[in-house]
């Protein structure tokens, strides 16, 4: 199984169908991490046939999609969340520790803009990097995780 991570579009709906555009044939799943939900709408509209999750960022106003999520992927458990209520711009640590509670096998996260991968004590943490606007002086970016009897690998890749 193979999911893809994009977070922090910011309005950039380009790169979000840009994203869409590349892994529409690969990819089972699709996961949102957060600040561009309505550009998320028109895509979801555009795509109906796809597994596409969402959680809601700190610029998504108004929203009333949640601020985190689990997705069992096949054999392995995601947990999601855009990361602004659990201190990612500090450390990931709170985030590992809810997955660890939870049994999670993967966590994602956003809001930093900043690409990030750490495999920990059997847990995969990552942040895919902004889509729309990254603050790690790298290009904008999206990350996939294949899911597989021989194991979880992820990456980041470059739009």
């Amino acid at each position: 199984m193979r999911v893809i991570a994009f977070s922090d579009t910011h309005g950039n709906f380009r790169s979000m169908r840009e994203i869409f555009r590349r892994c529409e044939n690969s990819a089972d799943a699709f996961i949102f991490l957060g600040d561009g939900e309505r550009d998320l709408e028109r895509i979801k509209a555009c795509c109906p046939d796809k597994t596409i999750l969402s959680v809601a960022g700190n610029c998504d106003y108004a929203s009333m999609t949640p601020d985190n999520e689990i997705f069992n992927a096949g054999p392995a458990k995601i947990f999601f969340t855009h990361g602004h209520n659990w201190g990612v711009k500090s450390s990931a640590d709170r985030l590992f520790y809810k997955a660890k509670e939870i049994g999670a096998d993967v966590v994602l996260f956003g809001h930093t803009h900043c690409r990030y991968y750490e495999y920990r004590e059997g847990i995969h943490i990552l942040n895919p990097g902004s889509a729309g606007c990254p603050r790690d002086g790298k290009p904008p970016s999206y990350a996939f995780i294949d899911i597989t009897n021989s194991g979880i690998f992820c990456s980041h890749v470059d739009l």
